[in-house]
């Protein structure tokens, strides 16, 4: 039996005797890959999880994790992914092409302690993807086929705890099961945001997800957690709208195509709760076929879209983001990967590196502090884009619903 943290409710590998045990852990590996090569460009997502696999020096360690999906051009084995785990590791991580069948079993069985096998990408099994309970994921012959052979499951997969997939859930009621360390850190870190954050907190959101950005917006509002939110991207397109400025044709017809028109009556709501605690753009810069034109927002409609916040914008953020304690910044402010437009993204993420406590959310911002080249000076970069967004908007993700119900299932009454 295994006393959970009466805080997070979830088992951490601090709760359990890893020592000659046999440990299934599910990772996150999914990394942009060249179709031509088959060679992965980025490691960021392997070196996430070295802490974690560290500490199971003592056991006998299977890796389960996954690459794209069925139909994506980087649809592909995991072969590359544990020669990079290898060499990142300085020690032999057996490549099975197989996931739960005899010749991954055998090769289990064969472990010794301090062994890492790398099993099949979990996604060429068809059932893996299917939304189910885990109840129902715990039936399927992937769970079935492997549970016997293990002592206990940690799921690692930070990015991927939005999803209701079967080697996310399914183990978790069969067998004792925790949160890995980053899984653990990236919980911790965003559940401070939401529940002891230092103030003044400030918020920096863009990007192109805006609905689930509008639902950080009202979650973070409602609990106080923020004192100030800088919007940016295409959801301060939208609020823009919702406050009655004619964006132009061009960004409207992007708000549309993407199925975003219903969140404008939604962000008119919000600004009408809290507009105190809401910065939206005073100028914005357009695309006016590539080259830069910044125009105040008296100046719109215009017949370019809008691709960035302008100088006077970066300015006036800037100013009160560099004194707050703490600053989270989640979506690109602008087409950071055009050269004309990165200016407002990389201002934005300056500004908050200079917060006493700095946030950045993954996907596509944790690519821009890459490109930027703060990596290593920002606070905390996650690994999670979706994910991140799900902690932040305060939802019931399934993997963290999945891994409290486990530990009241296999935990101990204090």
């Amino acid at each position: 039996m295994y006393l959970a943290d009466v805080r997070s409710g979830y088992l951490t590998m601090d709760n359990f005797n890893l020592v000659n045990k046999t440990v299934l852990v599910r990772l996150d590996l999914n990394s942009p890959i060249d179709p031509s090569t088959g060679r992965i460009l980025g490691e960021e997502k392997f070196w996430s999880h070295v802490e974690t696999l560290k500490k199971l020096d003592k056991s006998r360690t299977v890796l389960l994790a996954h690459q794209s999906r069925p139909g994506k051009k980087d649809f592909t084995t995991m072969e590359s992914h544990a020669k990079v785990l290898r060499g990142i590791l300085r020690q032999k991580v057996t490549y099975v092409d197989d996931i739960f069948g005899s010749y991954a079993k055998k090769a289990i069985e064969e472990m010794v302690v301090g062994d890492i096998l790398l099993l099949e990408n979990v996604r060429f099994y068809s059932e893996e993807r299917i939304e189910r309970s885990s109840e129902e994921h715990s039936k399927t012959h992937l769970v079935r086929g492997l549970t016997p052979h293990f002592d206990l499951f940690l799921n690692d997969a930070f990015a991927s705890i939005h999803r209701s997939h079967a080697s996310l859930l399914g183990f978790t009621e069969v067998l004792p099961s925790g949160v890995g360390k980053l899984m653990e850190k990236e919980l911790s870190v965003l559940n401070r945001v939401l529940l002891g954050a230092k103030h003044p907190c400030v918020f920096v959101l863009g990007g192109t997800k805006a609905h689930d950005t509008l639902d950080v917006i009202e979650n973070i509002l409602v609990r106080e957690s923020a004192d100030k939110i800088f919007l940016t991207g295409v959801t301060a397109n939208i609020f823009l709208a919702a406050s009655g400025v004619d964006i132009g044709a061009p960004s409207l017809q992007y708000i549309e195509k993407e199925g975003y028109s219903d969140e404008i009556p939604k962000a008119k709501s919000l600004l009408q709760k809290f507009g105190n605690k809401i910065e939206l753009p005073q100028d914005v810069a357009l695309n006016k076929k590539g080259e830069r034109v910044e125009i105040s927002i008296e100046d719109l409609p215009a017949k370019y879209p809008i691709w960035d916040i302008g100088l006077e914008t970066i300015v006036k953020f800037q100013d009160e983001i560099e004194g707050a304690k703490m600053a989270i910044l989640h979506g690109p402010a602008g087409v950071f990967e055009r050269e004309n437009f990165e200016l407002g993204t990389f201002e934005m993420i300056k500004a908050i590196n200079n917060a006493g406590f700095s946030i950045v959310g993954g996907g596509h911002t944790g690519a821009a502090v890459q490109k930027a080249g703060f990596e290593k000076k920002i606070t905390h970069v996650s690994t999670g884009g979706n994910a991140c967004l799900g902690v932040l908007a305060g939802k019931d993700l399934p993997v963290v619903e999945a891994l409290k119900n486990a530990s009241k299932r296999f935990g101990s009454k204090r």
